[in-house]
């Protein structure tokens, strides 16, 4: 993406800056009406939007790092040396209750691998309504090795929930949230336009397009490099933008409605029981933070765990407590390709499984957006996809920072110091064949209505576009 204004494939002069572009010459194409339109909008954009998609950047750097530091600030709270066999759930459980006797137990994440400590999910005063306090329970001692607030289907804890925040809306609410739906409504925009704008320049070899230009300097060492990172990373660009809109407030609704109609929702197992199910006796249930606690016989944790497992829901998982009128419900939680996240519901009074639910029978739109969510949140291939965020995070934030500086050595140095440098000049769109335009405003006005702060965005900058040039058009008459 680039800030800068539009190289006619001039040289420099001394002061680091270009001469106007030459009037061409040669017959019109459809491309060469059309590419000073993209290169005001890629101007426009990068010169305003994109210091938001550089916050998104830099604070979707160090969230793709968070889970990393979060295993090593959280260590001790995580792990657990192993000096035996692990106890029963039930009996974790209930040391959590009793290291925090005024919460109520809600879901309980057990122990998945050697070491790793179980998670006991609590809603309790002072905890807000959409997080959870986790207790961490020792899986062989039923010793209390910590308490955090988590967050979220990942369980994120402090300081990834901090980050994810950040990231999300600047810790300002829903006001904030405008900031995050901008920068990603407009960097699928800005990265198509600009490997559009890249691969349109006339180069002597292949090579120039991928790799950067040897023995360049000046500005156009910084284009080449900002050019042929922004080939490489366009694609991971495009799909960021993607994933990143259906979190946001407007167009994630749109594009959550579209998915519905499409038949692509995600479906969930079904917990509720029968009428009447549950029978009397036995000990009380836990509520699961939702309604009424599971009044009536209750088979326990164990059993529950034990009759899912046999249903080949098995490995790293999730058990939500059963309500008044539901179940359990135990989902494998493994989002690492392939993915592991089938489900059951299991009936507390004789634990029998009442519902279930494989990954593979959801629809392929469904799975299409876990995998895109998953990937955008770095947790579809745990590492190697947190590493490649990083380093997508990284390119995105060079590409930002070049583009400032190519508008920086393009800027006016005589004429006016104010100016925000030269964007292409006006009217060279009028050439496109109307078959070409129709269909295009067509196409635009369908995305600013599906993108409302897109759209709304750009009519700002056509209205200063439009205010500029009446500005310029009049001082021109004024000095003729």
């Amino acid at each position: 993406m680039s800030i800068d204004a539009p190289d006619q494939g001039t040289t420099q002069n001394a002061a680091g800056t270009a001469p106007a572009a030459p009037t061409p010459t040669g017959p019109a194409t459809t491309w060469s009406a059309l590419r000073p339109l993209v290169l005001r909008l890629h101007f426009y954009a990068g010169l305003l939007i994109a210091p938001l998609i550089l916050v998104a950047a830099v604070s979707g750097l160090l969230y793709s790092l968070s889970f990393q530091a979060e295993k090593f600030l959280y260590r001790h709270e995580l792990t657990a040396p192993v000096t035996g066999p692990s106890l029963p759930l039930e009996t974790q459980v209930d040391a959590a209750r009793e290291a925090v006797p005024d919460a109520t137990v809600t879901a309980v994440w057990p122990s998945y691998e050697e070491g790793a400590t179980t998670r006991v999910l609590m809603s309790a005063p002072g905890v807000a309504e959409d997080r959870s306090l986790a207790v961490f329970v020792d899986p062989y001692t039923a010793g209390i090795r910590g308490e955090l607030v988590s967050y979220g289907s990942s369980g994120a804890l402090p300081l990834r929930t901090w980050l994810d925040e950040l990231h999300r809306d600047l810790h300002l609410g829903d006001v904030g949230r405008h900031y995050s739906e901008l920068a990603a409504g407009w960097l699928w925009v800005v990265a198509l336009g600009g490997l559009l704008l890249w691969t349109g320049r006339r180069r002597r070899s292949k090579r120039a397009l991928l790799l950067p230009e040897r023995g360049a300097e000046g500005r156009r060492r910084i284009l080449s490099w900002h050019g042929s990172v922004g080939l490489w990373a366009v694609t991971g660009l495009v799909l960021l933008s993607a994933t990143g809109l259906t979190w946001s407030r407007y167009a994630g609704e749109n594009i959550g409605a579209v998915k519905d109609q499409l038949g692509g929702a995600t479906p969930a197992v079904s917990a509720a029981l029968e009428p009447g199910a549950g029978g009397d006796g036995g000990h009380e249930g836990h509520g699961s933070g939702h309604g009424t606690a599971h009044q009536g016989a209750d088979v326990g944790i164990d059993r529950a765990v034990a009759a899912a497992r046999a249903s080949g829901v098995d490995g790293r998982i999730a058990v939500t407590l059963p309500a008044d009128g539901k179940g359990y419900v135990v989902k494998e939680t493994d989002t690492q390709y392939p993915v592991h996240l089938d489900s059951v519901a299991v009936d507390p009074a004789d634990g029998r499984v009442v519902d279930e639910l494989r990954f593979d029978d959801y629809p392929l739109l469904a799975k299409l957006t876990r995998f895109g969510i998953d990937a955008h949140m770095g947790v579809l291939f745990g590492l190697p996809n947190q590493l490649a965020l990083a380093a997508l995070m990284v390119a995105l934030i060079l590409l930002v920072v070049w583009g400032y500086r190519m508008w920086w050595l393009r800027r006016p140095t005589k004429e006016r110091r104010l100016s925000a440098g030269r964007p292409m000049p006006r009217g060279a769109w009028r050439k496109a064949p109307v078959t070409v335009l129709l269909p295009l405003a067509a196409a635009t006005a369908l995305v600013g209505w599906f993108l409302p702060l897109l759209g709304i965005s750009l009519l700002v900058f056509l209205a200063c576009d439009i205010a500029l040039g009446a500005l310029s058009k009049a001082r021109t008459r004024s000095m003729t």
